[in-house]
């Protein structure tokens, strides 16, 4: 690990002006997957500027949303009983996401900020990485390709979006408050992510020095069902092969709402739009399900190492519609 200058911060403003005004600097929080990447010697700042102090913490409650803090770990958002019983697909999402004790270290914020898990990201002795190297190259595309994407993918990229608990937030259409020199902005996250395209190393809108406060969670309506499911090569902690986050509110066998988002396939937490305009209004059964799961993947640019993930996006998000359906009947 590179030698890097440790300072406290005292209160946000300070924080995100010193940031700001050092371009070598960084926010620290949990760490729990930026200190793995400074002694792997992807990222290097000169200096970390710890947050964890901060009153960013917390959860509060409104009748159609909550606030969550970006300085709460996955472990108390997840504890949260309006989470458990209004939004038990984000419940769902952060216990697979991490042990124990990971949830316990890492933040809400950082999980959404969390980089790639792409091999030949975290491996400096590769050359071509575009992530890390802009211009150099992505040697994922012809290397091992099975953890990699298939939905929004560039020939400069195809580095997964890792977060679990994103998947089921893009679906409610959660909102990110930012802290920024100028003041505060609310962006929705599905917003929030940037494809690859030609500059991979830009991952999302945030501005050098920009902070993550709070992130906004519209509660679903009573009466809706959800569930997150998550395939994985094995049943301990391990990233998702493909996901899906699905909620759904149907009456008398129609869905009147649908809200649907994939993980384990995106480039960013892929909210499946086409799927859901086809469940509007369709009765909730096989047939209904199969054409949204077909349309979720329209578009996928699959390689030989990721082919796979198509026909398994697919089934994954039937049998998430299924589990919600038959919830509801």
């Amino acid at each position: 690990m590179h030698p890097f200058e440790y300072a406290r911060a005292t209160d946000a403003d300070q924080a995100v002006a010193v940031v700001t005004a050092d371009p070598h600097a960084s926010f620290l929080a949990g760490g729990t997957t930026q200190l793995d990447l400074m002694k792997d010697g992807v990222l290097h700042p000169e200096r970390l500027i710890d947050i964890t102090r901060l009153p960013l913490g917390g959860i509060t409650h409104t009748d159609s949303a909550i606030q969550v803090g970006a300085l709460t770990t996955m472990e108390e958002l997840a504890a949260d009983p309006v989470v458990g019983e209004r939004l038990p697909f984000v419940r769902e999402a952060l216990l697979l996401g991490a042990s124990t004790q990971l949830r316990n270290m890492a933040t809400i914020g950082g999980n959404l900020l969390q980089r790639a898990r792409c091999r030949y990201f975290r491996d400096p002795t590769v050359p071509a990485c575009n992530k890390r190297n802009p211009g150099s190259g992505c040697a994922a595309i012809t290397g091992i390709q099975r953890m990699h994407a298939i939905l929004g993918t560039s020939d400069h990229c195809i580095a997964l979006h890792a977060s679990d608990v994103a998947v089921p937030l893009t679906a409610l259409d959660a909102i990110v408050h930012i802290q920024s020199m100028d003041g505060s902005r609310p962006i929705p996250l599905t917003q929030f992510y940037l494809p690859p395209g030609d500059t991979p190393h830009i991952e999302n809108v945030l501005r050098h020095g920009e902070l993550i406060t709070a992130v906004e969670i519209p509660l679903l309506p009573e009466g809706a069902r959800s569930h997150y499911l998550k395939v994985r090569d094995r049943v301990s902690y391990e990233f998702a092969l493909t996901s899906a986050g699905v909620a759904l509110v149907i009456e008398e066998g129609v869905i009147q709402e649908a809200r649907v988002a994939l993980g384990g396939v995106g480039t960013i937490p892929w909210r499946a739009w086409d799927a859901e305009d086809i469940l509007q209004g369709a009765h909730a059964n096989s047939d209904s399900f199969r054409s949204a799961a077909e349309a979720a993947v329209e578009g996928a640019r699959p390689l030989p190492g990721t082919a796979f993930k198509v026909e398994l996006a697919k089934r994954t998000l039937v049998r998430t519609l299924e589990t919600v359906a038959g919830a509801l009947s």
